[in-house]
Protein backbone atom coordinates (compact mmCIF):
# COMPACT_ATOMS: atom_id res chain seq x y z
CA UNK A 1 0.00 0.00 0.00
CA UNK A 2 1.35 3.44 -0.94
CA UNK A 3 2.42 5.80 1.79
CA UNK A 4 2.52 9.59 1.44
CA UNK A 5 5.75 11.53 1.17
CA UNK A 6 6.70 13.77 4.04
CA UNK A 7 5.64 17.06 2.50
CA UNK A 8 2.13 18.47 2.04
CA UNK A 9 0.87 15.51 3.99
CA UNK A 10 -2.80 16.45 4.07
CA UNK A 11 -2.89 17.18 0.33
CA UNK A 12 -1.14 13.91 -0.46
CA UNK A 13 -3.42 11.99 1.89
CA UNK A 14 -6.41 13.58 0.17
CA UNK A 15 -4.99 12.58 -3.23
CA UNK A 16 -4.54 8.97 -2.09
CA UNK A 17 -8.07 8.80 -0.71
CA UNK A 18 -9.45 10.31 -3.92
CA UNK A 19 -7.46 7.79 -5.98
CA UNK A 20 -8.95 4.91 -3.98
CA UNK A 21 -12.43 6.32 -4.50
CA UNK A 22 -11.81 6.68 -8.25
CA UNK A 23 -10.55 3.08 -8.33
CA UNK A 24 -13.87 1.88 -6.92
CA UNK A 25 -12.81 0.95 -3.40
CA UNK A 26 -15.78 2.96 -2.14
CA UNK A 27 -18.94 3.92 -4.01
CA UNK A 28 -21.26 6.88 -3.58
CA UNK A 29 -23.07 6.45 -0.27
CA UNK A 30 -20.40 4.22 1.26
CA UNK A 31 -18.98 5.05 4.66
CA UNK A 32 -15.22 5.49 4.92
CA UNK A 33 -13.26 3.60 7.58
CA UNK A 34 -12.52 5.59 10.71
CA UNK A 35 -9.49 7.78 11.23
CA UNK A 36 -7.77 5.11 13.33
CA UNK A 37 -7.98 2.72 10.35
CA UNK A 38 -7.08 5.18 7.62
CA UNK A 39 -4.15 6.83 9.41
CA UNK A 40 -1.80 3.78 9.37
CA UNK A 41 -2.93 2.87 5.84
CA UNK A 42 -1.82 6.29 4.63
CA UNK A 43 1.20 6.54 6.91
CA UNK A 44 0.04 9.75 8.58
CA UNK A 45 -1.46 10.85 11.85
CA UNK A 46 -5.17 11.10 12.61
CA UNK A 47 -5.08 14.89 12.45
CA UNK A 48 -3.71 14.69 8.91
CA UNK A 49 -6.50 12.29 7.94
CA UNK A 50 -9.04 14.73 9.38
CA UNK A 51 -7.55 17.55 7.29
CA UNK A 52 -7.54 15.38 4.16
CA UNK A 53 -11.20 14.52 4.73
CA UNK A 54 -11.99 18.19 5.31
CA UNK A 55 -10.36 19.07 1.98
CA UNK A 56 -12.31 16.41 0.07
CA UNK A 57 -15.50 17.46 1.82
CA UNK A 58 -14.88 21.02 0.67
CA UNK A 59 -14.50 19.70 -2.89
CA UNK A 60 -17.79 17.81 -2.74
CA UNK A 61 -16.35 14.28 -2.65
CA UNK A 62 -17.00 13.45 1.01
CA UNK A 63 -19.53 14.52 3.63
CA UNK A 64 -19.19 14.25 7.40
CA UNK A 65 -22.40 13.37 9.19
CA UNK A 66 -22.55 14.12 12.88
CA UNK A 67 -22.49 10.89 14.86
CA UNK A 68 -22.57 8.72 11.72
CA UNK A 69 -19.19 9.12 10.07
CA UNK A 70 -17.78 10.20 6.71
CA UNK A 71 -19.57 9.20 3.50
CA UNK A 72 -18.68 9.31 -0.19
CA UNK A 73 -20.86 11.82 -2.06
CA UNK A 74 -19.06 11.86 -5.45
CA UNK A 75 -16.57 9.64 -7.28
CA UNK A 76 -14.44 12.58 -8.40
CA UNK A 77 -14.02 16.27 -7.68
CA UNK A 78 -16.99 18.05 -9.29
CA UNK A 79 -16.03 20.73 -11.77
CA UNK A 80 -15.61 24.17 -10.28
CA UNK A 81 -18.97 25.93 -10.59
CA UNK A 82 -17.35 29.26 -11.41
CA UNK A 83 -15.57 27.60 -14.34
CA UNK A 84 -18.87 26.09 -15.51
CA UNK A 85 -20.56 29.49 -15.40
CA UNK A 86 -17.60 31.13 -17.11
CA UNK A 87 -17.73 28.70 -20.03
CA UNK A 88 -21.51 29.07 -20.23
CA UNK A 89 -21.09 32.85 -20.39
CA UNK A 90 -18.59 32.53 -23.25
CA UNK A 91 -20.98 30.14 -25.02
CA UNK A 92 -23.74 32.76 -24.73
CA UNK A 93 -21.43 35.32 -26.35
CA UNK A 94 -20.75 32.92 -29.22
CA UNK A 95 -24.50 32.44 -29.67
CA UNK A 96 -24.90 36.20 -29.99
CA UNK A 97 -22.08 36.28 -32.54
CA UNK A 98 -23.89 33.62 -34.54
CA UNK A 99 -27.07 35.72 -34.54
CA UNK A 100 -25.20 38.77 -35.85
CA UNK A 101 -22.44 37.38 -38.05
CA UNK A 102 -24.18 34.62 -39.98
CA UNK A 103 -26.62 37.09 -41.54
CA UNK A 104 -23.84 39.64 -41.98
CA UNK A 105 -21.76 37.13 -43.96
CA UNK A 106 -24.67 36.45 -46.30
CA UNK A 107 -25.29 40.16 -46.81
CA UNK A 108 -21.58 40.80 -47.34
CA UNK A 109 -21.53 38.24 -50.14
CA UNK A 110 -24.43 40.07 -51.80
CA UNK A 111 -23.38 43.67 -51.17
CA UNK A 112 -19.59 43.81 -50.91
CA UNK A 113 -17.76 46.34 -53.04
CA UNK A 114 -14.25 45.95 -54.50
CA UNK A 115 -13.00 48.20 -51.69
CA UNK A 116 -14.71 46.02 -49.04
CA UNK A 117 -13.14 42.93 -50.55
CA UNK A 118 -9.66 44.45 -50.56
CA UNK A 119 -10.01 45.47 -46.91
CA UNK A 120 -11.10 41.93 -46.04
CA UNK A 121 -8.14 40.47 -47.93
CA UNK A 122 -5.70 42.72 -46.08
CA UNK A 123 -7.34 41.84 -42.75
CA UNK A 124 -6.99 38.15 -43.57
CA UNK A 125 -3.30 38.60 -44.40
CA UNK A 126 -2.76 40.48 -41.13
CA UNK A 127 -4.62 37.78 -39.22
CA UNK A 128 -2.26 35.16 -40.64
CA UNK A 129 0.72 37.11 -39.25
CA UNK A 130 -0.62 37.18 -35.68
CA UNK A 131 -1.21 33.59 -34.69
CA UNK A 132 1.09 33.32 -31.66
CA UNK A 133 0.05 35.94 -29.13
CA UNK A 134 -3.56 35.36 -28.03
CA UNK A 135 -4.59 39.00 -27.72
CA UNK A 136 -3.01 40.03 -31.02
CA UNK A 137 -4.63 37.03 -32.66
CA UNK A 138 -8.06 37.96 -31.30
CA UNK A 139 -7.63 41.60 -32.34
CA UNK A 140 -6.70 40.73 -35.93
CA UNK A 141 -9.48 38.14 -36.03
CA UNK A 142 -11.99 40.78 -34.97
CA UNK A 143 -10.70 43.18 -37.59
CA UNK A 144 -11.49 40.53 -40.20
CA UNK A 145 -14.97 39.85 -38.80
CA UNK A 146 -15.70 43.56 -38.50
CA UNK A 147 -14.68 43.86 -42.15
CA UNK A 148 -17.48 41.42 -42.94
CA UNK A 149 -19.94 43.62 -41.04
CA UNK A 150 -18.74 46.64 -42.99
CA UNK A 151 -19.13 44.75 -46.25
CA UNK A 152 -22.70 43.81 -45.27
CA UNK A 153 -23.68 47.50 -45.38
CA UNK A 154 -26.23 47.01 -42.62
CA UNK A 155 -26.11 49.90 -40.17
CA UNK A 156 -28.05 48.07 -37.45
CA UNK A 157 -25.98 44.89 -37.61
CA UNK A 158 -22.78 46.95 -37.55
CA UNK A 159 -24.02 48.88 -34.52
CA UNK A 160 -24.89 45.65 -32.71
CA UNK A 161 -21.47 44.20 -33.51
CA UNK A 162 -19.65 47.38 -32.44
CA UNK A 163 -21.43 47.73 -29.10
CA UNK A 164 -20.98 44.03 -28.41
CA UNK A 165 -17.33 43.93 -29.48
CA UNK A 166 -15.59 44.62 -26.11
CA UNK A 167 -17.51 41.82 -24.37
CA UNK A 168 -17.08 39.53 -27.34
CA UNK A 169 -13.35 40.22 -27.56
CA UNK A 170 -12.82 39.35 -23.89
CA UNK A 171 -14.88 36.18 -24.25
CA UNK A 172 -12.73 35.07 -27.18
CA UNK A 173 -9.51 35.75 -25.26
CA UNK A 174 -10.87 33.78 -22.29
CA UNK A 175 -12.01 30.94 -24.54
CA UNK A 176 -8.61 30.57 -26.21
CA UNK A 177 -6.89 30.58 -22.83
CA UNK A 178 -9.23 27.83 -21.64
CA UNK A 179 -8.57 25.79 -24.81
CA UNK A 180 -4.83 26.34 -24.65
CA UNK A 181 -4.54 26.44 -28.46
CA UNK A 182 -5.30 29.04 -31.10
CA UNK A 183 -4.45 30.16 -34.61
CA UNK A 184 -3.94 26.74 -36.17
CA UNK A 185 -3.91 26.15 -39.92
CA UNK A 186 -7.40 24.63 -40.00
CA UNK A 187 -8.88 27.65 -38.25
CA UNK A 188 -7.22 30.07 -40.63
CA UNK A 189 -8.27 27.99 -43.63
CA UNK A 190 -11.88 28.34 -42.48
CA UNK A 191 -11.54 32.12 -42.54
CA UNK A 192 -10.05 31.92 -46.02
CA UNK A 193 -13.08 29.92 -47.16
CA UNK A 194 -15.43 32.53 -45.70
CA UNK A 195 -13.51 35.22 -47.58
CA UNK A 196 -13.67 33.20 -50.80
CA UNK A 197 -17.43 32.73 -50.44
CA UNK A 198 -17.90 36.48 -50.01
CA UNK A 199 -15.59 37.10 -52.97
CA UNK A 200 -17.69 34.69 -55.08
CA UNK A 201 -20.94 36.34 -53.94
CA UNK A 202 -22.08 32.98 -52.56
CA UNK A 203 -24.35 34.12 -49.74
CA UNK A 204 -25.44 30.61 -48.73
CA UNK A 205 -21.87 29.35 -48.44
CA UNK A 206 -20.70 32.45 -46.55
CA UNK A 207 -23.52 32.10 -44.02
CA UNK A 208 -23.07 28.34 -43.67
CA UNK A 209 -19.31 28.57 -43.19
CA UNK A 210 -19.69 31.29 -40.59
CA UNK A 211 -22.33 29.36 -38.67
CA UNK A 212 -20.28 26.16 -38.74
CA UNK A 213 -17.15 28.00 -37.61
CA UNK A 214 -18.83 29.69 -34.65
CA UNK A 215 -20.73 26.55 -33.64
CA UNK A 216 -17.46 24.61 -33.65
CA UNK A 217 -15.99 27.12 -31.21
CA UNK A 218 -18.95 26.61 -28.91
CA UNK A 219 -18.72 22.82 -29.13
CA UNK A 220 -15.00 22.81 -28.36
CA UNK A 221 -15.58 25.10 -25.40
CA UNK A 222 -18.22 22.89 -23.80
CA UNK A 223 -16.40 19.54 -24.19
Amino acid sequence: MSLVRRESLAEQAADLLLSRIRDGEWNVGDKLPGETTLAPQLGVGRSTVREAIRQLAGQGVLASRQGAGVFVTALDIPENWDAVLHRADIAAVIEARIAIEVEASALAAERRTPSDLENLRLALVDRAKHRVDIEAHVDTDFTFHRGILLAAHSAILLELFTHFAPRSRQAMVDMLRLRGTHGDDADHATHERIYNAIDSRDALAAASLTRTHLNSLKELLLR
